[in-house]
């Protein structure tokens, strides 16, 4: 059973305070492991990726065979399901749509002082993706991390995937064909992350590693960062549902567990102001429970992790939601713009009844791969602006010059930086001689 809190008992803010900031995985330091693999690779290449993928995912490959063949991924995404695939395909659209209109517009002026000023933004070269393999496969991240890429204008996607004994999974196959991606390895792990940052013989490097992963592939992109770039390092997930008591509880218990099925690690929290109502939720997830194929992931979850907050009035769910900064927020009451209006802190929200999170993991178009463990107050879901960089520029005649420049030497001076000061000093001494 999860703990049920009270915001009007006197223990609330000590027992918030613990549900909020408490440790939610397992302490594990692969550091020295993962810094050791990388360093392996960057010295051995396409033979470090070769010895790792025979000891860890039992399959003995050549250095050609490292990369898929176009044949080899047309012949295993034919065996994804035809009712898969079409989903796929529906989802595609529906997140390419989204991501396309969230592309940004360059910035071209001239202001008061004749100075020409604006950004332009251009895509990162090369992308990485790291995409999990063998029982944790997901073909919906695929999408969501290789189409906002595409619609950013990444000339290459690489993809990293582990194949254990060579198995290929054909959902994630049909993702990748479906998303335009033909450059893929059956190579994962630290190891992969390492060959995608500083490239091998067969794998060349990139710019930027997105995806989910393991532990171990998470602290390897926390190694490689400023070598390449990355998304985020993930934590485990979570949701938080406000909801009054004219909902269903069924449906509501469900939308907990869709994310308490993902780890024991995960957090599920209801946040309502109908007692009678709490209860009947807490005995829905009890019986779903009874029936759910990953129940015991999901149990000990809810049982861990999980939380039911009772308040007086939903008003004071926002100011809640924000100290929570949750990852998925579900907004299931009658007016949910109202309380919209006051949050600011969640990685993405799901306003109404019928707006299920589990409807944004898949079909709604927003990207599904969304800041964890209250980064929500500083960051955001990944989207097409993680796949642009970026450039400024400013143009000045010699006019223009002569208006903003005496005050740039007055602060290069004051600053003691005297070249800064002689660069501007000497064109301004000059004026239109030149």
């Amino acid at each position: 059973m999860a703990q049920r809190l009270e915001r009007n008992s006197g223990d609330f803010e000590a027992a918030f305070a613990a549900l909020t900031t408490g440790a939610r995985e397992t302490a594990s330091d692969h550091s020295a492991k993962v810094a050791e693999i990388i360093a392996t690779v960057r010295t051995l290449g396409d033979a470090a990726l070769l010895d790792y993928t025979a000891r860890f995912d039992d399959l003995n490959l050549s250095a050609p065979e490292l990369r898929l063949t176009a044949t080899e991924i047309t012949e295993a995404a034919a065996d994804c399901p035809a009712e898969t695939r079409e989903a796929l395909a529906f989802a595609a659209a529906r997140i390419e749509e989204f991501h396309a209109h969230q592309m940004p517009s360059a910035l071209d002026y001239q202001d008061a002082a004749g100075v020409r000023l604006g950004a332009r933004w251009n895509a990162v070269a090369a992308v990485g993706l790291y995409v999990p393999g063998g029982t944790a496969a997901y073909p919906s991240s695929v999408l969501m991390n290789a189409i906002p890429a595409k619609v950013a204008g990444v000339e290459r996607i690489a993809m990293v995937v582990p194949t254990p004994k060579g198995a290929l999974n054909p959902a994630v196959m049909a993702a990748a064909e479906i998303a335009g991606v033909q450059e893929i390895y059956r190579i994962g792990g630290a190891q992969a992350v390492a060959a995608l940052a500083y490239g091998t013989a067969t794998v060349q490097a990139v710019d930027k590693i997105v995806g989910p992963g393991n532990e171990w592939v998470a602290e390897a992109k926390r190694q490689v960062f400023g070598t390449v770039g990355i998304d985020m390092i993930a934590g485990p997930s979570e949701i938080l549902v406000v909801a009054d008591g004219a909902n269903k509880p069924e449906w509501i218990a469900a939308d907990l567990m869709s994310q308490a099925e993902h780890d024991a690690a995960a957090q599920a929290i209801l946040i309502t102001d109908d007692s009678a109502f709490a209860e009947q939720v807490a005995a829905a997830v009890e019986q779903l429970l009874q029936t759910l194929p990953r129940r015991d992931i999901a149990a000990a979850s809810w049982r861990t992790h999980g939380a039911i907050i009772l308040v007086d009035n939903l008003d004071e769910a926002p100011a809640l939601v924000d100290r929570i900064a949750p990852e998925h927020l579900e907004l299931a009451v009658a007016e949910p713009q109202a309380l919209f209006d006051k949050i600011k802190h969640a990685g993405a929200v799901f306003l109404g009844r019928h707006t299920p999170e589990a409807a944004g993991d898949y079909v709604a178009g927003p990207n599904h791969v969304l800041p964890t463990s209250g980064s929500a107050r500083f960051a955001s879901g990944l989207s097409v602006h993680d796949f642009l960089k970026r450039t400024s520029f400013a143009a000045c005649d010699a006019e223009s010059l002569a208006q903003i420049g005496p005050a740039a030497v007055t602060l290069a001076e004051a600053e003691g930086l005297h070249a800064h000061a002689l660069s501007l000093a000497l064109r301004l001494k000059d004026g239109n001689n030149n």
